[in-house]
C-alpha cells in the first residue's frame, strides 16, 4: 500500500514526534512525584552522562526508568509489532537498531551498578493498568 502523504508531509509529521516530555513520561513523573519520590530528568547532569539518557534518574538509589514508545522500541505488544508497509526495509532496520541499542545501553547501566526499569506506552491504556503501573513503580523503587 502506498503512503497517502507526500514525502514532505510525512517528514513534517515525523519531525513533530517528541523524544522528551511525552504524555506517558509526564504521567509516570506525576505518579511518582505524588508518591513523594524525587528524581532527575534526562536533561540533568545525572541523566546526560548515563548510557541511553534515562527518562528518570534516582541517583541515590542507583535506579533509572525508561519510558518507551511501543512502536519505536519494538515492544512485543500489538502496537510494537505493527510494521509499516511504506518504506518497510527502512523502518525495519531503524527499529532493529533501536532495540539493539536499548539492550546495549541497559547492559552498560547494569554493569555500572544501576538497576533499570522500562515502562511501555501500552501500560497506560486503561485506568486499572495505571494502578498496576503505580504499584510496579513503587515496588521497583522500594
Amino acid at each position: 500500500m502506498a503512503d497517502k502523504l507526500t514525502p514532505e508531509q510525512r517528514s513534517a509529521n515525523m519531525s513533530r514526534i517528541r523524544g522528551k516530555n511525552t504524555k506517558p513520561e509526564l504521567l509516570v513523573r506525576r505518579l511518582l512525584h505524588a508518591r513523594g519520590y524525587r528524581f532527575r530528568l534526562h536533561g540533568s547532569a545525572a541523566g546526560r552522562t548515563l548510557p541511553g539518557k534515562p527518562d528518570l534518574v534516582f541517583a541515590g538509589r542507583r535506579k533509572v526508568i525508561f519510558v518507551n514508545g511501543c512502536f519505536w522500541h519494538s515492544h512485543d505488544c500489538r502496537a510494537g509489532q505493527h510494521a509499516p508497509k511504506s518504506n518497510a526495509d527502512f523502518w525495519s532496520a531503524k527499529r532493529e537498531r533501536t532495540a539493539s541499542r536499548d539492550a546495549a545501553q541497559r547492559e552498560q547501566l547494569q554493569q555500572a551498578g544501576w538497576t533499570v526499569l522500562t515502562v511501555w506506552e501500552c501500560e497506560f491504556k486503561k485506568s486499572s493498568d495505571l494502578q498496576e503501573l503505580e504499584e510496579r513503580l513503587v515496588g521497583f523503587l522500594g
